[in-house]
């Protein structure tokens, strides 16, 4: 079997909507995404941030950009649809890439209250890292 596309999802919260706090936010969130996932940045399609409408103090892919190797990864910035009720204060992204490996194992990071998105990945995910 030939490269086949896959893709990641992630999420965390911030305190504020400041810079500081979404810096913070989202650098932890790549850390434990590149930690987890065997992902190669050359092999990234896109990356898609969203953020709640409460969220305008900085562009998560600015901070992306900050970080090695990510400087030609195409990245986009959008408002996630505002449902009432929902998660407050909260950076996802959706992550494209290419690999060899179409079994390759996906570590989906939620972090903060964005845990209680998806409680099926998270309580799979810790039980994998035991």
């Amino acid at each position: 079997m030939g490269w086949r596309v896959r893709a990641i999802r992630g999420a965390t919260t911030v305190a504020e909507n400041s810079v500081a706090a979404m810096r913070e936010a989202v650098h932890e969130l790549l850390d434990e995404l590149e930690s987890r996932n065997h992902l190669d940045m050359e092999e990234v399609v896109s990356v898609t941030f969203s953020v709640t409408r409460d969220l305008d103090a900085i562009f998560p892919a600015a901070i992306a950009r900050e970080r090695p190797h990510w400087s030609n990864v195409p990245l986009l910035d959008v408002q996630q649809m505002y449902v009432e009720g929902s998660l407050e204060r909260c950076i996802r992204f959706l992550i494209h890439f290419n690999t060899p490996d179409p079994n390759i194992e996906i570590y989906h990071p939620y972090l903060r209250q964005a845990r209680n998105l998806r409680p099926d990945w998270t309580l799979a995910q810790a039980a994998l890292s035991k």
